[in-house]
């Protein structure tokens, strides 16, 4: 038996076996000295993944409260770790252990057809398992327990076997392969990914603002210190008399509504007709001085929207635009919106807002963290002047989805040798951008901790009380299904805070790719017509399901608050705001640092 579990995990015979082809000869390549420096982590698996995921005190601390449900849970564990063990000796039946659905990690043969690797993924995914019940199992309550699930998922994910290159038997192959050459580049990887500070997600040498994102024809037509103004030229011989003002999140850049021409929202809203004004947030930084980084929330509505929308107004003589908010920018659109109600002013015939909270109650993962201890720690550092880093922004969004975002570019690049592939979503997602502290202290404050934007008169912006309920404008909210940073019921909830007629669609996919889904591409689906109904499960209930893009439903809705149409203008801008650069302009260039 001993010598039979010797044979079984001695790790350089493991890999000549995986290396074999039945006409190979053998190699006269080194493995052992190649892979000496791993060997000796792949003996930790042989003991099981038990000591490596050890539960945190206070977790197991709390379960001992209910001692039986503890000693059940550790008995049946051990039984299964018992029975893995065993099967896997004697080829017997072993427990069952599977990854959740969409799950990639283990997807190469070698993990199913060597029994060494075979036994590696179940032992993992049953101690998964068991700290997943252990922690459903804490006393715990509301936040504490969303905390506990979250680092917990965190743990879990990052000590994943295919994360290790001992115990992921592509790595270990593709070494074999290469003679050592994809591990030499794995390292070259992650060198150059430290000189960046982050991990790399696709190929940014295949893309450039300007060349092949963000390449909408247009001019910058109007510019302060925190945004500059662009308008599109026309795609059609006629517009809309009314334009349509876009709002993009400020923590990320605008071009996520005009990636490429085949996936560009911008390109799809100028050929049906609409004259369209897109706001570029400035990617703020230290270098730039004190007065830029003091900006608070107040400043990006009046430097920001107010600005935007008297611009784009006056650009176009309508009486009143169409605005379009994503995200945050859809949360700043709605607080904007707000203000101007308070004041009776009448700027804005109809509203999109594309994944947007304006009720904080359910915010997902991202309010986990959020306490009065670590925004009052914020407060205290930036809150009165100074930057939050995008990059800091961009990991913790990551982190959301580390098993999409994180561990597979890990894998890839500093294990296998790899590079990433050219992704322009992906490109822009690295394409961070900063805040001002005080902007950023104000954001959370307001709305993930204390949520007083929902709250009439709660909040008072640009030196006026708030209320959502008096902007009385048509809507058209989308939320994604898959959203990870906006939960999709959350979003929902908007329709109980605005005023004015509303319409809800619900998109498929995520938080981004579930809003840049062209249409022409026919891909994904919506769902439609549940009325407004105040349950958002009873309303997706009633829904109807449609296949293809929303956006042919929206472009549908947007039609009629045209406003009539009128010849398209010969140039952008007018003879107060001349054209002062090409789109994209300068601001969306600035890279964070």
């Amino acid at each position: 038996m001993r010598r039979k579990i010797r044979r079984l995990f001695r790790l350089p015979r493991t890999l000549r076996l995986l290396n074999a082809t039945p006409n190979s000869t053998p190699t006269t390549f080194n493995a052992q000295a190649l892979l000496n420096a791993i060997a000796s982590a792949g003996n930790q698996v042989t003991q099981g993944w038990m000591p490596m995921l050890q539960p945190d005190p206070s977790l197991v601390a709390s379960l001992a409260r209910s001692s039986t449900r503890l000693a059940a849970l550790q008995a049946k564990y051990c039984s299964e770790q018992k029975q893995l063990w065993e099967a896997m000796l004697r080829a017997g039946q072993a427990p069952a252990a599977s990854p959740e659905p969409g799950d990639r990690r283990f997807a190469a043969r070698e993990w199913r057809d060597n029994p060494y690797y075979d036994y590696v993924r179940r032992s993992y995914l049953l101690a998964c398992r068991y700290l997943e019940e252990l922690a459903e199992g804490a006393e715990l309550e509301g936040r504490a327990k969303q905390r506990l699930r979250f680092a917990l998922r965190q743990w879990i994910d990052a000590m994943s076997p295919a994360n290790f290159a001992a115990t992921n038997p592509e790595v270990l192959r593709l070494a074999l392969q290469s003679q050592g050459e994809s591990l030499a580049k794995g390292l070259a990887n992650l060198m150059g990914d430290a000189r960046k500070g982050r991990v790399s997600q696709t190929d940014e040498s295949a893309f450039e603002v300007g060349r092949n994102l963000a390449a909408t024809p247009g001019q910058v037509v109007f510019e302060n210190e925190l945004i500059q103004l662009i308008q599109y030229d026309p795609a059609t011989p006629e517009v809309g008399k009314r334009p349509l003002l876009m709002v993009p999140p400020c923590i990320n850049k605008f071009y996520i509504l005009d990636l490429q021409p085949e996936n560009s929202f911008v390109r799809h809203a100028v050929s049906q007709g609409h004259t369209v004004f897109m706001l570029s947030w400035r990617n703020v930084s230290e270098q730039q001085g004190p007065q830029l980084t003091r900006l608070g929330w107040d400043d990006y509505l009046k430097l920001g929207i107010f600005e935007a929308i008297r611009v784009a107004r006056e650009v176009s003589g309508a009486e009143r635009v169409n605005a379009l908010g994503f995200c945050v920018g859809g949360t700043l659109l709605g607080a904007a919106l707000a203000v101007m109600a308070a004041k009776g002013e009448d700027a804005v015939e109809a509203v999109t807002y594309l994944t947007t909270m304006l009720d904080f109650e359910e915010p997902g993962q991202l309010g986990f963290f959020i306490d009065e201890p670590s925004v009052a720690l914020r407060e205290a550092t930036i809150g009165r002047g100074g930057i939050l880093p995008g990059a800091d922004l961009a990991f913790v969004f990551s982190s959301l989805r580390a098993n999409d975002l994180i561990w597979p570019y890990v894998v890839n690049s500093y294990l296998k040798g790899g590079g990433p592939a050219a992704l322009d979503l992906l490109y822009w997602n690295s394409d961070s951008t900063n805040l001002p502290g005080p902007m950023y202290c104000s954001y959370l404050r307001n709305t993930y901790l204390e949520n007083r934007l929902r709250v009439p008169g709660a909040l008072t912006n640009c030196g006026v009380p708030v209320d959502l309920g008096r902007v009385d404008r048509p809507s058209f909210i989308l939320a994604t299904r898959e959203d990870h940073i906006v939960p999709w019921r959350a979003a929902y909830r908007s329709l109980k805070l605005l005023g004015g007629e509303k319409t809800f669609v619900l998109g498929a996919s995520g938080h981004v790719a579930g809003v840049i889904n062209p249409a022409a591409k026919g891909r994904r689906c919506y769902w439609t017509g549940g009325g407004n109904d105040a349950d958002p499960e009873r309303w997706l209930e009633k829904a109807e399901q449609r296949p293809g893009s929303w956006w042919r439903q929206w472009s549908a809705w947007l039609e009629g608050f045209k406003g009539g149409m009128r010849p398209a203008p010969a140039r952008a801008g007018s003879a107060q705001y001349p054209a002062i650069e090409p789109a994209p302009g300068r601001y969306v260039k600035q890279r964070a640092t």
